[in-house]
């Protein structure tokens, strides 16, 4: 059993808006995840860090669910800032009961034991620039904050794994609350997606402050869910 992540598939099996038409690396991306996926075992768990589905719906949204059940292993899915589908976690969990779906769960304000001693947390993450942001970006951070929070004390004593749809450090950007957090529970490793095309130049990948964080959007990784743990 092996722990993978990858950020970002933008499927859109019931939306007009597949993400071939921005060309390059997105080009028949949908076979791509399909390889990409093809390396990993049934026993193996990949979290899904955000934006999975265009679908505006959890009715619309089934086929790109039934797409990612399909792929290798069980699936943890975080929301992202484009998932418009996603209404709560429970009615979430319901539609996949009615699909008979049994290998996908959502991350939200909870976490999920991995293995003996490793947990998996993480939540949305919010962008909040105190020179730019307004009332209702400090509100959502804050609420973000309290959410990660939230999972990684459900974690209790175990090694800690943090799983974020936008970064908390990219270029000149620094959400210090969110890094704060991290180093207080002395998170091993955060992984995050979200960024795209250019603006992936921008991403940081490397310590920070005794985490290791990594960028995992899936244009990024080339499709590949990336390892984190064994």
């Amino acid at each position: 059993m092996s722990l993978y992540a990858i950020g970002d598939l933008h499927l859109s099996f019931s939306a007009e808006k597949p993400m071939d038409v921005f060309g390059g690396a997105w080009e028949n991306y949908v076979e791509k995840l399909q390889i990409g996926f093809s390396g990993l075992r049934s026993d193996d768990v990949c979290v899904i860090c955000g934006d999975i589905s265009w679908a505006m719906s959890l009715a619309d949204a089934g086929e790109d669910f039934r797409f990612i059940s399909e792929l290798p292993g069980r699936k943890i899915i975080l929301k992202g800032n484009h998932d418009y589908w996603w209404s709560t976690a429970s009615k979430a969990s319901a539609r996949m009961q009615e699909l008979g779906i049994e290998n996908i769960s959502f991350l939200h304000n909870n976490c999920y034991f991995y293995g003996e001693s490793a947990a998996i947390c993480g939540t949305r993450g919010w962008f909040f620039e105190e020179e730019r942001g307004n009332e209702h970006d400090r509100k959502m951070l804050s609420r973000e904050l309290m959410r990660l929070e939230t999972s990684l004390k459900a974690a209790g004593e175990r090694e800690k794994y943090v799983f974020l749809h936008y970064p908390p450090k990219y270029g000149r950007y620094v959400c210090g609350e969110m890094l704060s957090l991290l180093q207080s529970y002395n998170v091993r490793v955060c992984a995050a997606g979200h960024l795209h095309g250019a603006a992936r130049k921008f991403a940081f990948e490397g310590e920070f402050q005794g985490t290791q964080h990594l960028m995992v959007s899936a244009d990024h990784v080339n499709f590949t869910p990336v390892k984190i743990l064994d």
